[in-house]
């Protein structure tokens, strides 16, 4: 079931994400995220924008958001995604369903463009992201650093079809 986030989902949240932040390059965080600080930003997020979570079972098994792309006023009509699953729960269409939720949930906002920032290489992202039309905008080269490595960042973008 895919449903929006309530603050008590927080716990489960900062299991998904602080795995990544600790074990991969995904998030370029690099120190876990407790518990009253992500219920922050979910209150920050929803007061605008949609977050959705994928329960099963009463497990809390991913999520996806939107949040502001950049903050000067120039860019209010665009946003940017983010979208992370548990462990051992990819290649099951989660990553999908959530993704076409949350697209039929942005567009109904009066955003415009929706970016998303993909440390490279992440095939799955790609992948999930050109499925539903995104197109690749740049790639910026070694400028992030993690884990001692460099590491590169692709943007994609969707804009809203204008008639």
């Amino acid at each position: 079931m895919i449903r929006p986030v309530i603050p008590e989902d927080a716990v489960a949240i900062c299991g998904i994400y602080n795995y990544y932040i600790e074990n991969t390059a995904v998030t370029f965080e690099e120190e876990a995220v407790p518990v009253p600080v992500m219920e922050n930003r979910i209150n920050t997020v929803t007061a605008k924008y949609p977050w959705l979570v994928y329960e099963e079972r009463e497990e809390l098994l991913g999520y996806a958001y939107v949040h502001p792309w950049h903050e000067r006023a120039a860019y209010r009509f665009t946003v940017e995604d983010s979208i992370y699953l548990g462990r051992g729960q990819t290649g099951r269409g989660l990553g999908k369903a959530l993704l076409a939720r949350l697209l039929e949930e942005v567009w109904k906002l009066d955003v415009h463009a929706l970016m998303s920032v993909i440390t490279i290489p992440n095939e799955a992202s790609t992948a999930l992201h050109e499925r539903f039309g995104f197109k690749q905008a740049g790639c910026f080269a070694q400028v992030g650093y993690k884990f001692g490595r460099r590491l590169d960042v692709g943007y994609w973008e969707l804009t809203r079809v204008c008639p």
